[in-house]
């Protein structure tokens, strides 16, 4: 009996071999993303080495993990392709995409601004904003951020960085390259708090419980997150990603990724919030 990796790979493998010249001539001579990754069986994935449970690297394997890891692991696998991890960070996942560094990056909100340099995919699913306290400090509504007598750490270009800019004009914000960084200015009580997605938020806290409070600012605010890729004249890459969120959505198959790697490092589900589009 086919099983549907087999009919999909069977499918992609038709295509290339049937419309390569015309494919490359329709993207200005350059070999389509979805192309080169049928052919050359690599699959080139931006990751953040912090940015668990998205995408992190285990200190003691070298390992790269993470539920984004395992989103491409699986597309990957569609292609009998290996996945290869280009180290990147949120703020410069845009540049390597734009230069062709890598062929996709998952856990990039879709913003107008970055919409006119690359694609997206359809939303794996939707976050909320977070806010890690530190202890003593007592802001709990984006209006109580909102002043210039707090400090609010963000990583530079990220989604948490859009929002805080946002709302919190009044603020004064530090901004540092990773969210590591933000971490440790919190720790050392330099900034009073820290605007991390959801996800992250759970992760830093079961990680460092003494790192602060977690607080879901109201009203709360969220992220879809997406998938981004360098942007092509053809669909043909974004379109096939798009069929595969459908799918893993439909069988529950995201859902089980995200919260298997939550439990892995130690975040019951039961402490995710309601209301989470997973």
């Amino acid at each position: 009996m086919t099983n549907r990796r087999e009919l999909l790979t069977a499918g992609l493998a038709l295509s290339t071999l049937a419309v390569p010249a015309a494919a490359a001539a329709q993207d200005g001579g350059k070999e389509g993303v979805m192309d080169r990754v049928a052919r050359t069986k690599e699959l080139r994935m931006g990751a953040v080495a912090g940015g668990a449970p998205f995408t992190y690297k285990d200190l003691s394997s070298g390992e790269w993990k993470g539920f984004c890891i395992d989103f491409a692991r699986d597309i990957a696998a569609t292609f009998d392709a290996q996945l290869k991890i280009v180290e990147t960070t949120w703020g410069n996942a845009v540049l390597d995409l734009e230069a062709d560094k890598i062929d996709l990056f998952f856990g990039m909100s879709p913003t107008p601004k970055r919409a006119l340099v690359v694609d997206f995919c359809n939303s794996l699913f939707m976050s909320a904003f977070a806010m890690i306290r530190k202890n003593g400090f007592e802001g709990v509504n984006w209006v109580d951020l909102n002043d210039p007598s707090v400090t609010i750490a963000v990583d530079v270009g990220s989604s948490h960085d859009q929002i805080v800019t946002r709302l919190c004009p009044n603020a004064n914000v530090m901004r540092f390259k990773s969210v590591d960084e933000g971490v440790a200015a919190v720790q050392a009580g330099r900034a009073d708090c820290q605007i991390v997605d959801i996800f992250l938020a759970l992760t830093m806290v079961q990680k460092n419980p003494q790192l602060g409070k977690l607080v879901v600012p109201q009203p709360s605010y969220g992220a879809s997150t997406n998938g981004g890729f360098r942007r092509e004249d053809r669909a043909t890459w974004r379109d096939f990603i798009n069929v595969w969120i459908n799918y893993q959505k439909n069988i529950g198959g995201i859902r089980e990724m995200v919260i298997r790697n939550m439990e892995a490092i130690g975040v019951s589900a039961s402490t995710i919030p309601e209301g989470l589009d997973l």
